[in-house]
């Protein structure tokens, strides 16, 4: 859960509800790149502590909610122990049931709706659509070929702003400032800023700082990629 964008309050609870059904106590220390979980019997005493990396996967709201549905399975008596132990795993072999080419158009026309949602005429809409599937497509391969996450976010954003700066310059529409700014919005790292105050709200305070130290070096990365394209085609929006 942790690795796929869950906040810690979200993941203490569900181990609570499914610890408490097993007549079990449960100690989770969550910090930002490693768990450490005891198991008390609460009859004998007997304790068993057990610790793991973080893993490391794309966000993924489809594995939480299935994750979180399995606690409450578990917790009022739906589910064996064994049963539930072949649910989680059959939950993690299919952490996404979307296909990659429908999660892209998914992904652009989210983008070009953002667009529209600040004031840009469908010239705007249709490139940043454009900006975002190449950008995205990008990413995808990137991600493939383990390249480094804050390059990877600079290389999209610069490749998406080059698409994006389109309209300024074959003068398409009368919003290129929008299309332009709105075309790297795919690349926000909006549920990890969530899940941060989410996280400070909570008393997890090694992972909301972790997790917002980690939101604004993304944003810092899309900023370069996009003043990079900015520099390149010459554009002077603040002159």
């Amino acid at each position: 859960m942790l690795g796929c964008g869950a906040s810690c309050i979200r993941i203490t609870r569900n181990m609570g509800r499914m610890a408490g059904t097993l007549g079990l106590a449960v100690d989770l220390i969550i910090l930002p790149n490693h768990v450490s979980l005891t198991l008390t019997d609460e009859t004998t005493g007997t304790s068993t502590h057990s610790s793991c990396a973080i893993a490391k996967l794309p966000i993924s709201y489809n594995v939480n909610t299935r994750l979180s549905r399995l606690s409450w399975d578990v917790a009022e008596g739906r589910l064996s122990l064994r049963e539930s132990e072949a649910r989680f795993r059959e939950i993690a072999r299919q952490s996404s049931t979307v296909s990659k080419p429908l999660l892209v158009i998914l992904v652009a026309l989210a983008n070009a709706s953002f667009c529209r949602l600040f004031g840009g005429d469908w010239q705007a809409m249709v490139v940043v659509g454009v900006a975002t599937v190449v950008g995205y497509l990008l990413k995808m391969c990137m991600l493939k070929h383990k390249v480094d996450l804050k390059l990877m976010i600079v290389t999209c954003s610069f490749v998406s702003s080059l698409i994006g700066s389109l309209c300024y310059v074959l003068h398409w529409g009368a919003t290129p400032e929008i299309a332009l700014g709105t075309s790297v919005l795919y690349l926000i790292p909006g549920i990890i800023y969530i899940n941060a105050v989410s996280d400070m709200l909570t008393n997890h305070y090694l992972c909301w700082l972790s997790r917002f130290m980690q939101a604004l070096i993304m944003t810092a990365c899309i900023a370069i990629g996009l003043t990079g394209g900015y520099l390149l085609m010459d554009i002077k929006m603040f002159l």
